[in-house]
């Protein structure tokens, strides 16, 4: 691996040119491709399994016509103070947004809240259902004004109208926090190298690397089927990776160049060293997220596999266009420890000699172990313990920030008419394989009249054929409690007595009952993700490191992090800890998805941190040091370089918190503290005590496993030289560590 990296990277190097064409080709191939492809259209949501969808998709067939996915929307009225909205000109005006709805192009059907008795007991609240024939990211523009001008000009007359329901679903805006995030990674960059230019080739290659992906990404939505959180995770997570692995390989050819080797010798060697780290830490995120097909939620599958295709990008644009720039820069990237003029170059440093901040960390952790592992250990461990109360489920508009409309509609039908009545039920009821339909639909209302939580249950719409009819249930609790979630099961329960009597099945769905389901998906889904995700990695490890308990260690490391940042997730999200700091207007359950996708996305990126770090100490280890030397050696070479890969990437992930997304703020706040958790507690902290513990234990494998196990030769032995190999001096390695 370390010799054919070593000569791709003398190659980039020498035909620079030809590198750059090609990326600046495949840049200008994928725009032109996002430019000229159509928009893309509905991106369908389905979760194959559940019962949830097996309703939708009966709907589908027995109800033709009638859009069971089409978006919904709920045009909220509220009369002023000391009026009803049952008064002449109140009706007056409702009648008049109604007619307006309507005559929309897309719009299914409308309807009236006085003949629909949508109007609240008091008689303050009232609203008016609209159904779209197309889905809420299909739903052209010129529909979502035309919903928002019919309530302005209901507000122009004097009522309170508020809108909520899924048509006018927007992309998120991330804001100006993510802006913020990428300066911060640049001035990290160019503290770290003491070079604009040389800081600047980890930004400028990470962004053309990002541009390929969502370019390409685009220019497939529409043929694929790809939403716009696809692209979100891609470039959050390829912008992280592409600065990381870049700022690997630029670190290791200034400490190549250092060393008194040719500038083409050290690309060379930064490739083949450096960058046999970045291919093996590129795949272990690549596992992780093509890995998420295994929950089989379709979103969730493409939103991986584009992720992992833009990492991939990443790693092939760090092996070929970082040496082809290394080369265009020429002289004007230093040598480690060298500035440039403009940023103090040229001056002798204050004391030389003196061991840097990484050297001295290593050291110290190796001779005091065990307190610093016991330390670390107990702090992940108390950062867990909220992670014991994590609850899940899907966000709504009641989640909503309170200056959006959605978020006051539902404000509004809660006040009405209950907390209940924004999540609906829909009881489907499938009696084509029973003798007597009509009985079996009454038999379905009557039992779910008798349960808890049920306010109120519609009468049964048969379809045409009369063999399906739907029933519309609404709880007593709003949709994201765990009571609603009990309804939800004690009908299901209710479902199948019912058809051992009527043979006529019962089905439970409508966007509540669709978000249990999916939650329950996942957290089935979660332990099968995790053992083959981390068994696949553990394997992959072992054929990097040569060792068993090294792999295992690092295994063990990323599961306390995780579990240390879900705790934070729910101190934040769910019990309200710091909510104003982070502007979480609404506390609730923790996203569904936030536990997978969190054990997917961070697994592969602690393991970039082990990879990173560790190899810096078999490639000491296997040279010749003793095993404590070595982990002070990697420290030494990798500590800078890691914790500032740490901050750029802690930096790129917090500028997502900035986003109106409570989505896409939680997923920004969970990455950003695991990784401050895995890299500065576990890899800067855990991982050294424990190897100074294990000594040459830590690099113990069976002979027949080593004999077995391909050499991938990551550590680089195969670059050194006869005479390199003969000059190694264990004493002059000895005193070097020590320093």
């Amino acid at each position: 691996m370390a010799t054919f990296l070593y000569k791709l990277g003398r190659l980039a190097f020498r035909r620079r040119h030809f590198v750059a064409l090609v990326w600046v080709a495949l840049l200008t191939l994928a725009g032109v491709g996002a430019a000229s492809a159509p928009p893309a259209g509905s991106t369908s949501f389905s979760i194959p399994g559940t019962e949830a969808q097996k309703a939708f998709d009966l709907l589908e067939q027995r109800y033709p016509g009638m859009s069971a996915d089409g978006a919904t929307a709920r045009v909220v009225f509220k009369a002023p103070d000391g009026e009803k909205m049952t008064d002449k000109a109140n009706k007056a005006t409702v009648h008049k947004t109604v007619k307006e709805l309507r005559s929309g192009s897309e719009v299914a059907s409308v309807a009236d809240p006085y003949a629909g008795h949508a109007v609240s007991k008091d008689g303050t609240i009232a609203y008016a259902s609209v159904k779209y024939k197309v889905s809420g990211m299909e739903l052209e523009d010129s529909a979502k004004d035309a919903l928002k001008d019919s309530a302005r000009d209901a507000r122009d007359a004097g009522l309170a109208v508020e809108i909520g329901g899924d048509a006018l679903t927007a992309t998120p805006e991330t804001g100006s926090s993510e802006v913020i995030g990428i300066a911060i990674a640049a001035v990290v960059l160019v503290i770290t190298f003491g070079s604009l230019l040389a800081a600047g080739f980890p930004l400028l290659t990470a962004i053309i690397g990002v541009g390929i992906g969502v370019s390409t990404i685009a220019a497939l939505a529409s043929a694929l089927d790809l939403g716009s959180t696809t692209s979100t995770l891609a470039s959050m997570i390829g912008l992280a990776v592409g600065i990381d692995y870049a700022l690997f390989i630029v670190s290791r050819y200034r400490a190549e160049l250092a060393e008194g080797r040719e500038r083409e010798e050290a690309a060379g060697r930064a490739v083949g060293t450096a960058g046999s780290a970045v291919v093996f830490a590129g795949l272990t995120v690549v596992i992780a997220l093509v890995g998420l097909s295994v929950v089989n939620i379709p979103m969730l599958t493409k939103m991986g596999v584009a992720a992992a295709g833009t990492v991939a990008i990443a790693v092939l644009i760090a092996l070929t266009l970082i040496p082809a720039l290394l080369g265009y820069a020429g002289r004007r990237i230093k040598p480690a420890g060298e500035k440039s003029k403009l940023l103090g170059g040229g001056r002798a440093p204050k004391k030389p000699g003196r061991p840097n901040m990484g050297t001295r960390w290593a050291s110290f952790v190796v001779r005091r172990p065990v307190a610093v592992l016991l330390l670390g250990v107990i702090g992940l461990g108390a950062a867990a313990i909220p992670a014991a109360s994590l609850e899940l489920g899907l966000p709504d508009d009641g989640s909503q920030p309170v200056s959006t409309t959605q978020r006051r509609a539902y404000d509004l039908l809660s006040e009405g008419f209950g907390p209940g009545f924004n999540g609906p039920l829909m009881v489907v009821v499938d009696a084509k394989d029973s003798d007597h339909p009509k009985a079996a639909f009454t038999k379905v209302g009557d039992e779910i009249k008798g349960l808890k939580d049920v306010v109120t249950v519609t009468p049964a719409t048969p379809n045409k054929s009369g063999d399906t009819a739907t029933i519309t249930v609404i709880p007593d609790s709003k949709p994201s409690s765990a009571t609603t979630e009990d309804l939800v099961h004690a009908i299901r329960d209710k479902g199948a007595d019912i058809t051992s009597a009527t043979d006529a099945k019962v089905l439970v769905t409508g966007s509540t009952a669709m978000n249990i389901d999916v939650s329950q998906k996942l957290n089935d889904a979660l332990l099968p993700y995790l053992a083959l995700v981390v068994g696949l990695a553990f394997l992959l490890l072992i054929v990097v490191f040569r060792s068993i308990l090294v792999p295992l260690k690092a295994a063990l490391g990323f599961l306390l992090s995780v579990m240390a940042a879900l705790g934070a997730v729910v101190a934040v999200f769910q019990w309200g800890w710091l909510s104003g700091l982070m502007n979480v207007e609404e506390t609730g359950p923790v996203m569904s998805m936030m536990p997978i996708f969190m054990v997917g996305v961070v697994f592969g990126l602690a393991m970039d941190y082990e990879v990173f770090l560790v190899t810096r100490m078999r490639e000491a280890y296997v040279h010749g040091e003793k095993a404590g030397q070595a982990v002070v050696t990697g420290f030494r070479y990798g500590a800078r370089v890691v914790t500032a890969a740490a901050v750029i990437m802690i930096a790129v992930f917090s500028g997502f918190i900035g986003s109106s997304e409570s989505m896409v703020k939680m997923i920004g706040f969970g990455l950003a503290v695991a990784v401050f958790f895995d890299a500065f507690i576990v890899r800067m902290a855990i991982v050294p005590a424990v190897l100074a513990l294990l000594g040459k234990r830590a690099w113990w494998l069976p002979k027949w496993l080593d004999r077995a196990l391909p050499n991938v030769d990551v550590e680089g032995d195969g670059l050194r030289t006869d005479a390199e190999r003969r000059n190694t001096d264990p004493d002059e390695e000895k005193a070097l560590v020590r320093a």
